[in-house]
């Protein structure tokens, strides 16, 4: 079975944090990287799991569940850790991307 990264990347979410709403964005595309690559990520996670913990305990805690993802095909993972009161303060909108300023296209 041929499973994609960013199909990996929701599977292992889902199943380590059981978010009320995960939205993975392959930005693969906005950096200097051959065509289809699945080397650049977005996440967005709201989870109850995040309640009283620091970002940087969140972080930690997405990075613990995509570990062979990071050691292997993932380059960039940009990471947006909501409780749901924050999300909800938040009007559910998370910062726009920035296009990839360096490195030459492939």
């Amino acid at each position: 079975m041929n499973t994609t990264v960013q199909k990996a990347i929701e599977t292992k979410l889902s199943e380590a944090l059981s978010p009320a709403l995960l939205k993975v964005e392959n930005e693969s595309h906005m950096h200097s990287v051959p065509p289809n690559s699945e080397t650049h990520f977005k996440v967005t996670i709201v989870s109850e799991n995040f309640d009283s913990l620091r970002l940087i305990q969140r972080h930690r805690m997405v990075n613990k569940a995509l570990e062979e993802e990071l050691a292997g095909p993932v380059h960039a993972l940009a990471l947006h850790t909501f409780t749901h009161k924050e999300w909800t303060d938040k009007h559910g909108s998370v910062p726009e991307s920035p296009n990839c300023l360096g490195g030459t296209n492939l």
